[in-house]
């Protein structure tokens, strides 16, 4: 099925509103790429307005900023991710995740599947949260 950004098929009531013409070329939508960490790969993309995007498959390397610097390093993993926390299992790379380099510890500025890059900010005092053991409790 297409994925299009037009008006909802279903009236708030439930019940189905009639359309009054068909899907448009401008209304067409993509599905979301997941980039994940490993051998750098890309997907070009004609968007709109014959503008290429290029979009991260996977990545193997990212730019550092420690505020003053910036730099390359090698990603090693996913540590936290704030909006899903099977992105960790997965090692997905997107805004806002944690990820564990050579260098240290960074977050994730960019949006690797939309820009094609991964850039970072280094986390100075950074800890990572330590996974709960499951208690088994036994029965008397």
């Amino acid at each position: 099925m297409a994925i299009t950004h037009n008006k909802d098929t279903r009236k708030p009531s439930g019940g189905l509103r009639r359309l009054a013409r068909k899907k448009k070329k401008f209304e067409m939508g993509r599905p979301f790429v997941l980039p994940v960490v490993g051998k750098e790969t890309r997907k070009t993309v004609i968007v709109r307005g014959g503008k290429i995007q290029s979009r991260l498959l996977k990545g193997e390397f990212v730019n550092i900023s420690d505020g003053k610097k910036v730099f390359r390093a090698t990603i090693l993993k996913v540590v936290e991710h704030p909006s899903n926390p099977f992105f960790i299992r997965r090692n997905v790379l997107t805004k806002g995740a944690i990820i564990e380099t050579n260098k240290g510890y960074a977050r994730v500025t960019s949006r690797p599947g939309q820009q094609g890059d991964v850039s970072a900010i280094l986390l100075k005092n950074f800890e990572p949260a330590k996974k709960k053991k499951k208690s088994v409790q036994k029965n008397k």
